[in-house]
């Protein structure tokens, strides 16, 4: 009897085995259900002039143009600014979910521009409670005017270059709302001292909110902390309205910068907002998926 008893279990071993291995497979499936990540934070990688926490899928290429026209307070010579024109045109590349890599041309300043940015953390909830998403963003930009002939002073490659890093750090509140931090370094390697120095730091604060499926308000502000006295420049602000349109996002921006490389923008601000210093313009993204995610 007790060799009957043995050779039962022996036969019925293998199927006790296969039962555990399925019932981990089904624990493993529960646990992962239980991670929830958060999604669309913001709708594209740019709040205004400013970067968001976003990064583009694996093989995926948007295309970005913006657009600034001259000040509001121009006057009617220059139809209110819109005879004046400020544009960059880029594009950025999803090496991996995570990473990507970007360029671009301003036309202020003839400024050529690449970057890198990473997602270091994503907002979740449940097994992996993040608060927040985190992204790393930094860029170097090339200013080529004026030309080396058209110069007052001798000018060097190196005195032409610049160097902004950026931690952004981001909240989905809820469905509707996306709040945004953003602290920021701006180097450049040849600046007058008698107004500015070539380590400037800034705060950034940014926001989203959703108004409809397909419209959001947004806008963004940078807080400059080492600003020497005699500096001419004033802090960035900007509000923008977000639409939606399959794989366009449209946005409507107003902004005292018409600058829209992270130098320009952060550190050569001419105008203040709140006198009448107040760049119209929008930028259009479109996204291609050129190479599948699997």
């Amino acid at each position: 009897m007790k060799r009957n008893n043995a050779f039962f279990f022996l036969i019925l071993l293998p199927l006790f085995g296969r039962a555990q291995n399925d019932l981990l497979k089904e624990l493993e499936k529960e646990t992962k259900a239980t991670t929830e990540y958060a999604t669309s934070t913001f709708k594209g990688t740019r709040l205004i002039n400013g970067q968001t926490v976003e990064t583009k899928g694996k093989g995926a290429l948007e295309f970005i143009f913006a657009h600034r026209f001259g000040s509001i307070n121009s006057g009617v010579y220059n139809l209110f600014g819109l005879d004046q024109a400020y544009v960059r045109i880029g594009l950025e590349y999803g090496l991996t979910d995570k990473l990507g890599v970007g360029i671009g041309r301003n036309s202020v300043d003839k400024t050529m521009d690449g970057y890198l940015r990473y997602k270091i953390l994503r907002q979740s909830s449940g097994v992996i409670n993040m608060p927040f998403t985190v992204t790393a963003f930094g860029i170097a930009a090339l200013r080529t005017s004026p030309r080396t002939q058209d110069a007052s002073y001798d000018i060097q490659l190196e005195d032409r270059m610049s160097y902004t890093s950026q931690l952004l750090i981001a909240r989905k509140v809820n469905r509707n709302l996306s709040l945004q931090l953003m602290p920021s370094m701006v180097h450049k390697n040849t600046v007058d001292k008698t107004i500015e120095a070539n380590d400037q730091v800034a705060l950034g604060f940014g926001g989203r909110l959703k108004v409809t499926r397909s419209v959001a308000l947004t806008t963004e502000y940078y807080y400059r902390f080492n600003v020497q006295q005699g500096n001419p420049y004033y802090n960035p602000l900007g509000f923008g309205v977000e639409i939606e349109t399959g794989g366009h996002v449209f946005q409507l921006v107003m902004t005292n910068s018409r600058g829209l490389t992270e130098r320009a923008y952060l550190t050569e601000t001419a105008g203040d907002f709140f006198n009448g210093t107040i760049h119209l313009g929008f930028n259009i993204t479109r996204t291609f998926q050129l190479k599948s995610s699997e």
